[in-house]
C-alpha cells in the first residue's frame, strides 16, 4: 500500500479550497483519506497555507510521499521536513 500526501478539493464551483491529506495511492482524488495534514485557500491573496508540521514529519517518517505541488506548497510555507522533501 503506497501512501501519498496530495490535495482534495472542496468548497464550492469556482471557488476552490483544498485539505492536504495523507491516503492510499489507489483512493480516489476527493475519496477516503488517513489523515488530515493541512489546508490550502489560493482564493486568498495571498494563498493561505497551514500545515501540522508534528503529523507532516509523522507521515514521511513512515513512508508517505509527497506529490509535486504539495512538495512545493511545503518549500513556500518554509515547513521542509527533515527528511526526503
Amino acid at each position: 500500500m503506497a501512501v501519498r500526501i496530495r490535495l482534495t478539493r472542496m468548497g464550492r464551483k469556482k471557488k476552490p479550497f483544498y485539505r492536504i491529506v495523507v491516503a492510499n495511492n489507489e483512493a480516489k482524488r476527493d475519496g477516503k483519506f488517513l489523515d488530515i495534514v493541512g489546508t490550502y485557500d489560493p482564493m486568498q491573496k495571498p494563498a493561505a497555507v497551514t500545515i501540522d508540521t508534528e503529523k507532516l514529519n509523522h507521515w514521511i517518517g513512515l513512508g508517505a510521499e509527497p506529490t509535486v505541488t504539495v512538495r512545493s506548497l511545503i518549500k513556500k510555507h518554509g515547513n521542509a521536513p527533515h527528511e526526503n522533501a
